[in-house]
């Protein structure tokens, strides 16, 4: 073995370690009516194989915790723990409080504010060209999900977030506007809310560096999803340099990475991992750092540490 294949060696080796025990809060299992590569049981084993703690799946379109707790109950030896969460998108309601109480009910770890049906998303959806990749003529384009009315938040997000409060889910932003991130996240702490997650900051929200600093210091952690920095990802849009500028900015302690992935013709999840990890030991962080942004901040998040 040449020096070159050693390094290489000694690096997938470092990278494994430091996946033990690793969560992944944001993945794109199937089954789904959007094409998926992986399915919520062979992602489980595939993390199983590999030393993660646990993963919370994410669908757009339904919550998950039904068939995460049959993946549980039915394989016991997997190392890893699978959760889900519900999207509060048009398929559930919108903001449905009972159904944020079912899913609770059902151990849900995750509650996302609006993604696909985001007023922000629809607008943003407008200037990308994106569509839904499962979109047919059997498929009503989405509608948006308000938030407030008058610049005040709406009754039933208020209800909601009582609701995240009496269970301790933590919320996350989705796809709705950084403006509205901080105007629910401020209501969210006043009324008891202790963890939010602001999703993807660098991608569809509209933040800038000074918006995410604001929302950390909030106390909320900030997501990044790998699946816009790994090298190999078909949603590559950002480079190392400004992965390294976006954790430097709120710190390691408040910085979870996650895969946002499981999407036909791309990486998969655990690549993800791979890749952004490498990215991140190029980047000088140390293997501490690392598992604090890939394991015990989102462990946190869900409320595995308690």
């Amino acid at each position: 073995m040449n020096d070159i294949e050693s390094i290489k060696v000694q690096e997938a080796a470092r990278i494994a370690d430091i996946l033990k025990g690793a969560v992944d809060p944001h993945v794109h299992s199937g089954p789904s009516i959007a094409p998926r590569a992986v399915d919520h049981l062979e992602l489980a084993q595939v993390y199983s194989d590999n030393g993660f703690a646990a993963m919370v799946t994410k669908d757009h379109d339904y919550s998950g915790v039904i068939c995460a707790r049959m993946v549980q109950d039915h394989y016991p030896d997997l190392a890893t723990k699978v959760y889900s969460g519900i999207v509060l998108n048009n398929v559930v309601g919108g903001i449905n409080p009972y159904a944020v109480e079912h899913t609770a009910a059902m151990d849900g770890r995750i509650v996302w504010l609006p993604t696909l049906a985001a007023e922000n998303h629809l607008e943003w959806e407008r200037s990308s060209g994106w569509e839904h990749p499962a979109s047919t003529q059997k498929i009503r384009p989405a509608s948006a999900v308000p938030l407030c009315d008058d610049d005040k938040l709406r009754p039933e997000v208020l209800d909601l977030l009582d609701v995240m409060a009496a269970t301790g889910m933590a919320l996350a932003s989705g796809h709705i506007h950084v403006s509205e991130t901080k105007i629910v996240f401020a209501e969210a702490k006043k009324r008891g809310v202790e963890q939010l997650i602001f999703t993807h900051p660098e991608d569809i929200v509209g933040a800038s560096m000074e918006d995410t600093k604001e929302i950390a210091d909030m106390g909320a952690y900030v997501e990044h999803s790998l699946a816009f920095f790994a090298e190999g990802s078909k949603f590559k849009n950002r480079t190392d340099e400004e992965l390294r500028d976006f954790i430097d900015l709120v710190g390691a302690e408040r910085t979870i990475l996650c895969s946002d992935l499981g999407q036909v013709g791309t990486i998969t999840p655990l690549e993800g991992f791979q890749n952004g990890i490498a990215a991140c030991i190029g980047l000088g962080y140390s293997d501490a750092q690392i598992r604090q942004m890939v394991a015990s901040n989102a462990a946190d998040a869900i409320g595995l540490n308690g």
